[in-house]
């Protein structure tokens, strides 16, 4: 199987948005536009605005996730002691994923 740029961008369509914000966020407060922009960086995935804002309320529902007050018309978001459990756990879970997956190619 030849891969390509194409094949290789069609797979950031399976990111976790969810996951991408609490990994944004980890590194401290942010907007929905500095998300957007820090997680293209990072990953190169590029949410939408629908779907960032989406995935920012079920978060906030959780727990996992709190708004800031407003900084000139921008709300900022931080991620919470709950939000950071579950990251820590979610990133440990991919990590053997990663470790088993590079160990089963390597051994193809």
């Amino acid at each position: 199987m030849r891969i390509t740029s194409n094949s290789l961008s069609d797979l950031g369509r399976f990111s976790d948005p969810s996951l991408l914000i609490l990994s944004s966020l980890a590194s401290g407060p942010k907007h929905g536009y500095a998300m957007i922009q820090d997680i293209e960086q990072f990953c190169g995935t590029h949410l939408e605005v629908g779907t960032l804002y989406g995935a920012i309320a079920r978060l906030e529902k959780q727990g996992w996730i709190e708004a800031l007050e407003l900084v000139e018309r921008r709300r900022p978001y931080r991620l919470t002691g709950e939000g950071k459990a579950v990251l820590h756990k979610q990133l440990a879970t991919m990590s053997k994923v990663v470790a088993t997956g590079s160990q089963r190619l390597a051994n193809a």
